[in-house]
């Protein structure tokens, strides 16, 4: 088995609308291809993301999330344990990129000097495959386009830049760089360098995603799943570490703004058949229950 590859030059656009709803049903997670984002745009967000966690560690924590904070924003070295008992350790910084009202630039790194401009500019291009992506899976649910755009709040949905940072590990094999999860948020677009690591769970296998140089990989998450009434798959994934390269992701997740609610969306429920699978939630709630792993139905 191999994690969908969706190519979305295809002029047939209800054939990559349909290639995609069916991945978002049995997968959760898939990679598009000849997705319109420049290709040397994408190295550059790599290079620059790779040139900041190069840099001394008393620069990175010029940007370090504040002891205090009850925010994700920030720079910061994790290290926790997955559901098996195993170590988990990875270096990351968290900022947000959209919309405007909602980025603080006191958490984007200064140098390299390039860093904001590349990164504003990547964000207007994943937009809009987001709200592309967003449509196609609306429709597939048998919806108006703007659906779940609208669902998840409109023009208030936030997007938040992740870089993540494995550095090669040499000992045992009982540390994984992220524990088997779900994402909490809508949808996730990550790319990643040479290295691999990222493996989706289908099936009772874990299966590698091959990422191309230039591919996004797709993760549908829990609000999805949930506004979709079950329909669309929360992706269970997990990220390993390398014994000799240093792995990186930027995977960007598109998610509500903290105060609104959500649920499955009301035109889906209809008759007995479709009654609700999920209770609707403020999104900081869900989060909250969702991290400390509190009943969520």
């Amino acid at each position: 088995m191999e994690v969908p590859i969706i190519n979305l030059s295809n002029p047939n656009e209800e054939l990559v609308a349909h290639a995609v709803v069916k991945a978002s049903q049995e997968w959760g997670i898939f990679q598009v291809v000849n997705h319109g984002i420049p290709s040397e745009l994408i190295q550059r967000l790599k290079d620059v993301g790779k040139e900041f966690f190069e840099l001394p560690e008393t620069e990175k924590e010029v940007i370090a999330k504040p002891e205090d904070s009850t925010d994700v924003e920030g720079y910061r070295t994790r290290f926790t344990k997955d559901r098996d008992g195993r170590d988990a350790w990875v270096d990351h910084l968290f900022h947000r990129i959209w919309p405007p009202s909602r980025v603080s630039y006191r958490f984007w790194p200064k140098n390299p000097q390039e860093y904001r401009e590349v990164n504003e500019e990547y964000a207007s291009h994943i937009k809009k495959l987001s709200e592309k992506i967003m449509e196609w899976l609306s429709e597939g649910l048998g919806l108006r386009r703007e659906a779940l755009k609208e669902g998840l709040g409109g023009e208030a949905v936030e997007y938040l830049m992740k870089i993540n940072y494995y550095p090669p590990y040499h000992g045992p094999d009982l540390v994984v760089g992220a524990p088997v999860h779900t994402d909490i948020g809508a949808v996730t677009f990550l790319v990643a360098n040479e290295a691999t690591g990222l493996q989706a769970f289908k099936d009772d296998h874990w299966i590698d995603t091959k990422c191309t140089t230039s591919g996004i990989i797709v993760i549908i998450g829990d609000q999805f799943q949930r506004m979709s009434n079950g329909k669309y798959k929360s992706a269970e994934h997990r990220a390993t570490m390398d014994k000799e390269k240093t792995r990186m992701s930027w995977p960007v997740f598109v998610e509500s703004s903290l105060d609104h609610e959500f649920g499955p969306l009301p035109e889906l429920i209809t008759g007995d058949d479709n009654a609700p699978k999920f209770k609707p939630f403020v999104y900081k709630d869900f989060k909250f229950s969702k991290l400390k792993k509190l009943p969520l139905d």
